[in-house]
């Protein structure tokens, strides 16, 4: 605008010179003042810089406060077994799992959270975090191809799960393994109780139904057929209740029905909710207030004064004559 402002003023000045002689032009126009063109041009910029200090909104800190986070861990072991493929459950086990972990997430307080993926191996898909989007996300993203091992052990995730709790002096730790309840391994038993002894209380959920269903194999979402065994049978993959009851039980923990998604997340929610809270976590953090009306009221005050401001000399800047105006013009005519 300053930029502008200049080049108009000599653009003005060589304009008038061609149309007349300045003598002349100041007889013409005796009360036009450069002072009060450069002052108008100083409000409005004061104006405008102030309307742009309110859209950046400064904030002030005014106080400290103190937030203390209280919770539980909780880890979810979630089998991406091919057999979790099966649609018994619509849209298949698998998804169905996501959905309760996803549900569950969604009811929690201010509770740590962590994710493991297992068949024939467990791997770490989350670290316990207090970030609840973050492992919904990562959740999304689980599917049998994460593990190059397939077949179901949950004793792996079981003993993976033991790292997950980073805070011994958390009392309130619980495991939720959700799956169709296949298990290949047969000391899986003890080392959920090995699990207990440490103070973690084991939840288990079944997805998938008794009577059993083939596996689909699909390429790019189209079905291409079911698998099979080496002897060229379809593959029926059973929800197994014993085998997850079992963990329960001799964990301290409960099994719940995972067929229908409110079920295992009433259940968990309520005792989590139970759960005696640990503070784990203390962050102090500033209180800020907003400043913005302050520039806005400042920048409107200023463009609504430029409105006001006139290229004229006025009698007290007649007076003032800043820029000696008027002794110029003496001695000229002299």
């Amino acid at each position: 605008m300053v930029v502008v402002f200049f080049v108009t003023f000599i653009w003005k000045k060589r304009t008038q010179k061609k149309f007349a002689d300045l003598n002349l032009l100041q007889k013409i126009a005796p009360n036009y003042s450069v002072f009060k063109a450069v002052l108008k041009l100083a409000v409005l910029c004061l104006g405008l810089a102030f309307l742009i200090l309110s859209l950046v909104n400064p904030k002030m800190g005014t106080k400290l406060k103190t937030l203390k986070r209280e919770g539980v861990d909780i880890v979810f072991a979630l089998d991406v077994s091919k057999s979790m493929l099966a649609e018994d459950i619509a849209p298949n086990r698998l998804e169905k799992s996501k959905q309760i972990i996803s549900k569950i997430i969604d009811n929690l307080g201010s509770d740590r959270v962590g994710v493991i993926v297992y068949a024939g191996n467990a791997y770490p898909l989350l670290p316990i975090t207090t970030d609840h989007a973050a492992s919904k996300m990562f959740l999304q993203n689980a599917n049998p191809d994460m593990v190059s091992s397939q077949g179901t052990a949950i004793n792996e995730a079981l003993d993976l799960a033991k790292t997950y709790y980073n805070n011994d002096e958390q009392t309130n730790r619980f495991l939720v393994i959700i799956s169709d309840g296949e298990d290949h391994e047969k000391n899986t038993i003890s080392v959920a109780q090995e699990l207990s002894k440490e103070g973690v209380q084991v939840f288990t959920v079944g997805v998938g139904s008794e009577k059993g269903s083939p596996i689909p194999l699909r390429v790019n979402g189209n079905l291409n057929g079911y698998k099979k065994d080496r002897q060229g049978e379809v593959v029926i993959t059973q929800r197994q209740v014993n085998v997850l009851k079992a963990i329960a039980e001799n964990t301290g923990g409960l099994y719940v029905d995972g067929n229908r998604t409110a079920n295992p997340v009433e259940r968990i929610v309520e005792e989590v909710a139970n759960a005696q809270k640990h503070e784990f976590e203390t962050k102090q953090f500033s209180d800020y207030k907003d400043q913005f009306q302050w520039f806005l009221g400042f920048g409107l005050l200023f463009v609504l004064l430029e409105v006001f401001f006139h290229e004229k000399k006025t009698k007290w800047l007649q007076k003032i004559d800043l820029f000696n105006e008027e002794n110029s013009k003496n001695s000229k005519n002299l």
